[in-house]
């Protein structure tokens, strides 16, 4: 028999887009997603936000970065979610 490995097709996960708004915790970053919705009510759009903690294993993304993040295992007690990969470097003020 051979002895290559096939990986079975990756399941379907949620991924997200959002921007890094805290790296102070050791392989953590926190990244704020925002996303438009309309109002129940009145109809009018609003702008909806909500954070998540996400891993980050060698501490890579800063501040102010663009990522993509993926739902995953839970890691810990409020982190279930990983960031899979980096989709605009910060601009420097």
């Amino acid at each position: 028999m051979s002895e290559t490995q096939t990986t079975a097709p990756e399941k379907n996960t949620r991924t997200l887009i959002g921007r890094v708004v805290s790296d102070k915790r050791a392989k953590t970053v926190t990244v704020l997603v925002e996303r438009r919705a309309a109002h129940e009510l009145y109809g009018k759009i609003v702008a909806r936000s909500r954070k998540y903690h996400a891993h980050d294993e060698k501490g890579e993304y800063k501040m102010g970065d663009l990522v993509e993040i993926a739902e995953g295992r839970p890691i810990s007690k409020t982190k279930s979610w990983v960031v899979t990969r980096l989709i605009e470097k910060a601009k420097l003020v």
